[in-house]
């Protein structure tokens, strides 16, 4: 077998058209040149290294197949490239290798990781392994059918996972599984809440665990703490073959300053500026890639390349883009430099961006890319023919923040700030958006999702499933951190586990209960998902109800067929004969109700739902007359009139209920 698989790789020298196109910046496929590739030479098998470092005065392949002896193997230059390469016989697949540069400055001597390396080790080890990425792929069906999935009027409901976290195994001293463990638990589990995708944080190579991925060093490997890259790859098989879509969280924003890394390459600052104005992150102690120069846009472009063509992703959630957009980010007068228009924009970044997105979706139309920018940059979502950045969707992080301050608020303050529910109505479908309720919302003294909701138990959980339904409720596809979707008490520690023996019990049960119900209904319901990225399916119906702390709306379907009103009560008053605006007549079915027992709520509800009444209200022609239950969210679904429901004790009971928390 390795045989064969090294005549197949024989063609992967370098040839003078990938060095051009390498050098202009236009050579999006550099893992199949650079890095480290077993092959066979005039018929000895071995391996074929090849680097970029420029300003290197001699550069050699050192590892274990040589004893890291520094001066035996050296590789050669081509041309003026910059890119150094050379053949070593006899070794193979599993070999630990390293570069060893010797800068024309001032004699810099350093050993370095393969920036295209395909695996590295375990850290705290930092060297490269030679390593084949075959893989037997099983998921035929799914590649086929994913554009159908990625589309905007698809539903996209995310779940982000950090994988070495969300399970460990106690009795093994606690760590946490493997890829493989991974495939079965983590698939099954999300199949049965009902989400569409996983977001995986960062799995690209990092020298720091604590980083949770985002201080990466290996552009071209996942971090080999869980497992080797076939095993990463049976993972999304699996999530794959389960019709679940998998996003890579992808960090081309800074990297870190780790010695065996990118940084001072070659005795220069050969992917990053030279000048840490331009250069250096403040908040990260990281450095920024120099945007402006060909090879290192070829190189993050490829990066990108990689995990949709090797690892199947089906998505890349681009970090930190507001850090990249502006100069000044994070950075006071005086330390930046203006552009050569005397602006704060990025402009090399900013091409980079437009560049990248518009790669991606020419050779891998059927994936979407995500932004998380966290300003009101415009048009970050919009095509590049209209002058926007050309991402597929963007993060809503105005709605989280505003969001998360409201439900913060005890009840009897919150008609005081009934706008911070309303305002994202002024500027909903300026872009594609993602509602995500984050990793970055549960850490650092925050708290998480369930212990920031005011009031006692009760309210809290009552809290949480009432923003989870009003985000389900709301234009926007749908993030979720693991955790959130059971009530995790305490907020997200990435050195632990989950808790997952939450679960066992009622009120937890019934959040997840409810999670499951809400993805269900947000994938069958086209009103729910269709126009969410479409201002024809949103209407108000009263939205100025500050008094009550109370919000309505409708959503519609593409065809406008299909309609659903959706009702929120922000206080623990159940509202009684509460009126509410509808556009057609006939019978209103409740399909959701957050305050339903089963979710651990109160109880009340509408007995199956409502018939619409023929006089006007709320600027609408009908109007329900329904109970709204205390920090619930009720969703009604348009039907045909139908006899009276009949009504039995349990429903009558509580639906009579009182509730006094």
């Amino acid at each position: 077998m390795r045989e064969a698989r090294t005549k197949k790789a024989a063609a992967r020298f370098i040839s003078s058209d990938d060095l051009h196109l390498f050098n202009e910046g236009t050579h999006f496929h550099l893992y199949e040149k650079l890095g480290a590739h077993v092959t066979e030479r005039e018929g000895v098998a071995g391996t074929h290294f090849a680097v970029w470092a420029p300003n290197a005065e001699q550069v050699y392949a050192i590892g274990d197949f040589n004893h890291w002896d520094k001066t035996r193997h050296p590789l050669r230059p081509r041309g003026n490239s910059g890119i150094w390469e050379g053949f070593v016989p006899g070794v193979y697949h599993g070999a630990t290798y390293k570069y060893h540069i010797v800068s024309h400055h001032r004699g810099y001597r350093v050993d370095k990781a393969d920036p295209v390396g395909f695996c590295q080790q375990t850290p705290p080890n930092t060297a490269s392994l030679v390593w084949d990425l075959h893989y037997d792929w099983g998921d035929r069906a799914w590649m086929q059918d994913r554009s159908r999935r990625a589309k905007l009027t698809s539903p996209i409901s995310i779940y982000e996972v950090h994988l070495g976290s969300w399970m460990r195994v106690p009795e093994e001293q606690d760590r946490p599984l493997t890829y493989r463990e991974m495939a079965v638990k983590l698939t099954e589990y999300v199949e049965r809440l009902g989400f569409t995708h996983v977001e995986l944080l960062p799995v690209t190579e990092h020298p720091f665990y604590g980083s949770w991925g985002y201080q990466t060093t290996g552009y071209f490997a996942p971090t080999s703490r869980y497992g080797t890259p076939q095993d990463l790859m049976f993972l999304i098989d699996c999530l794959h073959q389960r019709g679940l879509g998998v996003i890579l969280d992808w960090v081309p924003s800074h990297f870190p300053c780790d010695e065996h890394g990118l940084i001072y390459f070659d005795g220069t600052h050969l992917y990053e500026h030279m000048d840490l104005r331009k250069g250096f992150h403040p908040d990260w102690n990281s450095y920024i890639f120099n945007y402006g120069r060909h090879e290192v846009r070829s190189f993050l472009i490829s990066s990108a390349f990689f995990w949709l063509d090797k690892y199947h992703f089906d998505g890349l959630r681009v970090d930190a883009v507001a850090s990249m957009l502006d100069l000044d980010y994070s950075r006071q007068e005086g330390e930046w430099i203006p552009n050569h228009y005397g602006g704060r924009e990025n402009l090399e970044a900013i091409e980079f961006l437009r560049r990248f997105n518009l790669e991606v979706y020419k050779h891998f139309p059927d994936v979407q890319t995500l932004a998380e920018e966290s300003t009101a940059w415009p048009m970050v979502s919009r095509p590049l023919y209209v002058g926007g950045l050309g991402f597929g969707f963007k993060w809503d992080m105005g709605w989280m923040h505003d969001t998360l301050t409201y439900f913060t608020k005890d009840a009897i303050y919150r008609k005081y700030h009934h706008n911070e529910l309303t305002f994202r109505g002024m500027y909903a479908f300026s872009e594609n958006f993602v509602l995500p309720l984050s990793h970055d919302e549960v850490v650092h003294g925050k708290g998480s999702l369930l212990n920031k909701m005011p009031g006692d138990d009760w309210q809290k959980f009552a809290n949480l499933r009432l923003l989870l339904a009003c985000m389900y409720a709301q234009p926007g596809k749908k993030l979720l951190f693991m955790g959130g979707e059971f009530g995790q008490w305490r907020e997200w520690n990435h050195e632990a586990s989950l808790d997952w023996h939450l679960t066992e019990f009622a009120p937890h049960q019934g959040l997840q209960k409810l999670v499951s119900d809400l993805n269900r209904l947000y994938r069958n319901e086209p009103a729910l998902h269709e126009t969410d990225a479409d201002h024809h399916g949103f209407s108000w119906i009263d939205c100025h109800n500050a008094e009550q702390s109370a919000l309505s709306w409708l959503r519609f379907g593409a065809s406008k067929h299909d309609a659903i009103a959706a009702v929120f009560n922000f206080t623990p008053v159940p509202r009684l004969n509460f009126r509410v605006g509808v556009p057609r007549r006939g019978f209103w079915k409740e399909i959701l109700n957050s305050d339903a027992r089963e979710y651990g709520g109160s109880g009340h509800g509408n007995f199956g739902g409502v018939e619409a009444a023929p006089f006007s209200w709320q600027g609408q022609p009908h109007v329900i007359t329904i109970t709204l239950p205390p920090l619930g969210g009720v969703l009604f679904k348009h039907a045909e009139p139908r006899e009276p429901a009949s009504f039995t004790n349990e429903q009558s009971e509580g639906c009579s209920n009182s509730l006094s928390r």
